[in-house]
């Protein structure tokens, strides 16, 4: 992820290693110019090219590989986020996280070991072998935080096919920037977060009470291509807000697990 702010001059160098088979670049949403920087950065093996350009306008954006063919360099990962800050900054959070959503196409069944052949069928029709969060299946929680953190996820589609619909399992998104805009309205009180391919949201929310929380795009049958992480929240129990009754009655001792 690449962090700067409004009004900042950039200087962008990229560097292709020489022991690359195909030629690439780098087109940044943040940018104002052709090709968001790609005319500028066609990188050859062994080649090194570097443009400047100016941040105008603040918001979170994806930047990509722009080298032909752009979906196949695309679905190979090569993708991030750019935030522009706004002057003044964010208002302050306890916690951010950045969570990428991308798509691999690959020949054979989901779990295959090994090194993958890469299905540009799949691709064409849009039907990822994998849908991920930064780029691999969940094994271990990759999240951390505490109750009573505010919490702040810089949230992003690689893509190349598929529209995201964000959630986290437990709670409720406190603001939503839309699309990632700044200075635009934003939303509260939001369930599920709309994130384009090629774009970007963020959310941001309270954590009230312990436990696992699973984020997930709510298409729901690509949890089963991988698409599901943790946010493993810790502290103590909070029975105002959430506890488990019991035959009558209830007990103070709440639920660690989603239940998904």
């Amino acid at each position: 992820m690449l962090r700067i702010t409004e009004g900042d001059v950039v200087e962008v160098s990229l560097t292709n290693d020489p022991t690359s088979l195909h030629d690439h670049s780098i087109d940044l949403h943040a940018v104002t110019g052709p090709g968001g920087g790609a005319v500028l950065t066609q990188v050859a093996p062994g080649e090194t090219k570097t443009f400047q350009f100016k941040a105008l306008n603040p918001g979170l954006y994806v930047y990509h590989c722009a080298t032909a063919n752009v979906s196949t360099h695309n679905s190979h990962g090569q993708y991030g986020l750019i935030l522009v800050e706004p002057k003044g900054g964010l208002p302050k959070v306890d916690k951010e996280f950045y969570v990428m959503q991308g798509e691999l196409y690959t020949t054979g069944q989901i779990g295959k070991k090994g090194l993958m052949v890469f299905d540009t069928e799949a691709l064409l029709d849009g039907i990822p072998s994998y849908v991920t969060f930064n780029g691999r299946i969940e094994s271990a929680p990759r999240m951390h935080a505490k109750v009573g953190d505010t919490v702040r996820m810089y949230v992003g589609n690689g893509g190349v096919n598929l529209i995201s619909s964000f959630h986290v399992i437990g709670e409720i998104f406190d603001t939503v920037y839309p699309n990632a805009s700044m200075g635009g309205a934003l939303e509260h009180n939001t369930q599920t977060a709309v994130v384009l391919p090629g774009g970007a949201s963020i959310v941001e929310f309270k954590l009230d009470v312990p436990g696992n929380y699973l984020l997930v795009d709510h298409a729901l049958a690509r949890m089963n291509k991988g698409a599901w992480a943790v946010l493993e929240v810790s502290g103590d129990d909070n029975p105002e807000i959430f506890k488990a009754v019991t035959n009558g009655s209830t007990s103070d001792g709440a639920s660690k697990d989603s239940g998904y």
